[in-house]
């Protein structure tokens, strides 16, 4: 897998801090010890004491926030602590699903070797607002606003509505194949048909948060390239 150039992934940056669209299957710290590449990583060569102020999960997209010092680091922290940061993500989810402002209130139990499980007994709170921004026939794109931040939280969250994101295996997520949605598609012989997006369809769409100087910032990650396509390959076959 080629690594994307560090710069070419910033979004915003000042003094004190930078986002950047994380790319897929990037990890955002170190998951083992080892010399797999990761956002901290990469982040680090560009300004040395670079810290990543959250996680996204490896396969997740998207507006991640680091700070380039530890004051900036610690601001940050405190907005995540206080629930002050506001996370916009995007998701294509499995069928037609009308969420008008639909929160979900399940507690989300971390059990270990990265599993979560709902348990209402020994869970932590977890919230979230889910919203329909676009209905094809057989998926819905959904804006998802995470208020507190659980591991896999968007993910577990969807899959209770019988919504798991596209190509979520891990939550009965079935990957989009071209077959399913374009009629009379034929695989030549000897082909094997891949899905159109190799990973579950999950991007932190925008970040909201306060600068080290106090001013309010809204960052917006663009797509990745293959979440665009499966957005306008189920456009064009599936609308």
């Amino acid at each position: 897998m080629k690594f994307p150039k560090f710069a070419d992934l910033i979004l915003f940056e000042d003094d004190d801090i930078i986002v950047v669209n994380k790319p897929p299957f990037i990890s955002s710290l170190d998951e083992r010890e080892g010399g797999e590449v990761n956002m901290l990583r990469l982040a680090k060569q560009y300004s040395e004491d670079a810290q990543i102020c959250h996680r996204l999960d490896k396969e997740t997209s998207g507006a991640l926030i680091i700070a380039k010092n530890p004051e900036a680091y610690r601001n940050v922290s405190m907005q995540f602590e206080k629930r002050q940061v506001k996370k916009v993500y995007h998701a294509i989810i499995d069928g037609t699903h009308v969420f008008e402002n639909l929160l979900i209130d399940l507690p989300i139990l971390n059990v270990g070797k990265g599993n979560v499980t709902i348990s209402r007994q020994d869970g932590k709170r977890a919230e979230t607002w889910f919203q329909s921004l676009k209905y094809f026939k057989h998926y819905t794109l959904v804006e998802c606003r995470p208020v507190t931040g659980r591991m896999h939280q968007i993910r577990i969250h969807l899959a209770t509505q019988r919504a798991s994101i596209a190509g979520d295996e891990m939550y009965k997520g079935q990957p989009v194949f071209l077959s399913k949605i374009k009629r009379k598609y034929h695989l030549g012989k000897d082909q094997e048909e891949h899905p159109i997006m190799k990973r579950f369809a999950l991007h932190a769409y925008e970040v909201s948060f306060k600068l080290v100087e106090g001013k309010d910032i809204t960052i917006h990650a663009p797509y990745p390239k293959d979440f665009e396509t499966l957005l306008k390959q189920l456009e064009k076959f599936d609308s």
